[in-house]
């Protein structure tokens, strides 16, 4: 089977620009359609939440789905991206059509069916794949995330001819959501009953969707190469280490990329003010107006630091707070946009308090002040107690903001540090540090500024890191030699 009859379904939870909490929507919204300029008919299945409903007001009846899961049935409906890629929408809206988080209820507590509720996304993916729903019938299911861990279980168990009836790839992109629900929720999922033991759904005594995903698929991916070795071991595995290790053979990482059409600072529509690598005085004025527009005092010489990202432990985000006094005192601005857990943001908040025009805090997420927020940062702080790929850093370095990194995952496959061989051999685009603790976030901190004193040189490693490219063609095809693989064993 050549690449271009390559018929391929991506299952998620999200898609960019339709629904997006997080990097598996920019993943989910790039991925396929980099496929798609490479000859693939990659297409993609989402759940009918009232935003992705609402983003695609064309989509039309494919096929009907029957009761299941408690829910009372529906739909499966086909529209297309913006791109041109096609996607698919299981409209159940006994299941789907609530406001608010797709995950979680007003008080943030997850929906208590959610296991029957992402059990649709599997079962609709593998029902397609044995041609049960429309006419067209994928050869490959790639399912994302712990919400499609689902799919390659469903495809285990009911093939056809004693055969499943389509190579299934499961990519993880954050090991530490697992989706983990009580036992008595698998009865509800249609599973036979012997895939409830520890080389399937059990985990600890209660189900694990992603250890569905990890046990049942033919091949496993993650999101960057140090990511997947570190996940073989007991400090990133998350409880799953062991079944990771016994799967090792058929474990790989694929770093991700960015869309660099949606994340270009020579024509972002988001941004005051254009510029290049070659080209870079609209920085300077995207500087200001940030600085303008959030309250910050504006001064171009401040060394401004930025961070977009959720507020979670996971982020690291202590080791910020735990060092802004330092970071301030050296004259210094700092700008972050997210939300998340309340000690983090009362802690910010209370930053933003204390130094009134010097930081600035916005909570929630809002894209058009993300773009702005990189092109306008000198500085992106993504200090990660583990970090499966990371996006931002790849942003940052894009628009120009140097990343200052934890070396973990895949901060640790794309920032090169400031050091002094580094600088010598024009590969340094960031500042990266070693343990998680204060002190080395701290000293990574005055190196940023130490190198940020001497113009020539900033300018010189901003230039590289700007240059760098980490656009999708490349993942994408090595994504399609796997598909390959799997279609013609």
């Amino acid at each position: 089977m050549s690449q271009s009859s390559l018929r391929v379904l991506h299952v998620a939870a999200e898609c960019h620009p339709l629904l997006k909490t997080g990097g598996l929507a920019d993943v989910v919204g790039a991925l396929p359609h980099a496929q798609r300029l490479l000859g693939a008919d990659a297409r993609i299945l989402l759940p009918g939440f009232p935003a992705i409903r609402q983003g695609l007001p064309d989509a039309q009846s494919v096929a009907a789905l029957l009761p299941r899961f408690g829910s009372a049935g529906g739909k499966l409906l086909a529209s297309t991206l913006p791109d041109g890629t096609p996607v698919y929408v299981i409209d159940v809206p006994e299941a789907f059509d609530r406001s608010g988080n797709p995950y979680a209820d007003a008080a943030g507590q997850p929906y208590a069916d959610n296991a029957r509720r992402f059990a649709w996304l599997g079962w609709v993916a593998a029902q397609m794949a044995q041609g049960e729903l429309g006419p067209w019938q994928p050869a490959i299911v790639h399912a994302h995330d712990w919400h499609a861990g689902l799919a390659p279980a469903y495809l285990a168990h009911t093939p056809i001819k004693g055969k499943r009836a389509a190579g299934s790839v499961f990519t993880i992109h954050n090991l530490a959501y697992q989706g983990v629900f009580p036992a008595s929720e698998f009865a509800a999922l249609g599973l036979p009953p012997a895939s409830f033991h520890l080389e399937g759904l059990e985990f600890y005594g209660q189900i694990s969707l992603i250890k569905a995903g990890l046990a049942y698929c033919d091949r496993i991916t993650t999101v960057s190469p140090s990511y997947a070795r570190e996940i073989l071991h007991a400090e990133h595995g998350c409880g799953l280490d062991g079944l990771l290790r016994k799967r090792e053979a058929v474990l790989s990482g694929i770093l991700n990329g960015v869309d660099e059409t949606q994340w270009d600072p020579a024509h972002d529509p988001c941004l005051p003010a254009h510029f290049d690598a070659a080209h870079p005085a609209g920085k300077a004025r995207c500087k200001a107006a940030l600085q303008e527009s959030l309250g910050l005092t504006v001064d171009a010489d401040a060394l401004l630091f930025g961070v977009v990202s959720r507020l979670t432990e996971q982020k690291g985000l202590t080791l910020v707070l735990g060092g802004a006094d330092k970071l301030l005192q050296q004259g210094g601005q700092l700008v972050v946009l997210g939300n998340g857990e309340p000690t983090l943001e009362a802690g910010f908040l209370a930053l933003a308090a204390q130094y009134p025009g010097r930081v600035a805090l916005c909570t929630g997420f809002d894209e058009v002040l993300s773009h702005r927020i990189f092109a306008g940062c000198e500085v992106v702080l993504i200090p990660s107690r583990f970090e499966p790929c990371g996006l931002t850093q790849m942003y940052g370095m894009r628009y120009g903001a140097l990343p200052l990194v934890r070396r973990t995952g895949g901060l640790a496959d794309t920032v090169v540090d400031c050091s002094i061989e580094n600088l010598a051999d024009e590969t340094a685009s960031g500042f990266v540090f070693e343990r998680f603790e204060q002190a080395d976030f701290d000293a990574a901190v005055r190196r940023a500024y130490t190198l940020h004193a001497t113009p020539a040189r900033w300018r010189a490693v901003r230039r590289h890191a700007m240059n760098l490219h980490f656009g999708w063609s490349g993942p994408a095809g090595r994504y399609l030699a796997l598909y390959q693989y799997l279609a013609t064993a």
